[in-house]
């Protein structure tokens, strides 16, 4: 599936992130898209580190289309035959074994496994998922990455998002870097929030969907989805 995601920015002189530890203790699921770039490359040159290399090779993915990928890699320096085309070929395999868009959501356990990798990060991150008029994946956007247990997001930044896309529904998602996934009193108004503005605008907000590494809180399961003061 095709998503706009954040990766996590490592300090090249400091960091030395061990991806496939983090692989062999929570699984391929909880991996950046730059982590997986990392692991595909295995390691980068004396001229720049695999964590920068990465990072730039997702740059330039996030601007090419399928058919000048191949070109737009072979301009980075450090990136040979060899790298450039194991990196469309593992895309090409994701896109032919793992054919996600448009995946019917049913239930927020649908939702879970798309923003799982969220669950192990440090930052709390805001996540809107937009969906057609057969509640099928649309995308699945960042919306705001916060500090610790923070994050800052408006009906605006969400609803835009949605509006372009000509969604009939979001679920709009967040990570809870505590472990503990039950709503603050901040998601709860947050949510509504949403809510009223949704019955305004016309999209509907069919979940909000709390994440961390060892479950999932939904505001839909536990019949939390009100109008306004309701």
């Amino acid at each position: 599936m095709e998503m706009n995601l954040v990766y996590p920015l490592y300090n090249c002189k400091k960091d030395k992130p061990d991806v496939r530890e983090k692989v062999l203790k929570h699984g391929i699921n909880f991996t950046f898209d730059v982590e997986l770039i990392m692991l595909i490359l295995g390691s980068g040159n004396k001229k720049m580190p695999i964590t920068v290399m990465a990072q730039k090779i997702i740059d330039i993915l996030d601007r090419s289309n399928k058919d000048d990928v191949v070109e737009n890699l072979l301009e980075l320096k450090g990136i040979g035959q060899g790298k450039a085309l194991a990196i469309v070929a593992a895309l090409e395999l994701g896109r032919r074994r793992n054919n996600h868009l448009k995946a019917p959501i049913r239930t927020a356990s649908d939702v879970v496994p798309f923003v799982k990798n969220y669950a192990v990060s440090l930052k709390e991150h805001f996540l809107l998922i937009t969906l057609n008029g057969g509640y099928e994946i649309i995308q699945i956007h960042v919306i705001s990455v916060g500090t610790l247990n923070r994050t800052l997001i408006h009906p605006r930044e969400i609803f835009c998002e949605a509006i372009k896309e000509n969604a009939a529904a979001i679920i709009v998602c967040h990570n809870h870097p505590s472990g503990n996934c039950l709503p603050s009193d901040e998601d709860i108004e947050t949510t509504k929030i949403l809510l009223s503005a949704s019955e305004i605008i016309g999209i509907k907000l069919l979940d909000h969907i709390i994440i961390d590494c060892e479950s999932y809180f939904s505001f839909a399961e536990h019949k939390l989805l009100f109008y306004g003061d309701k």
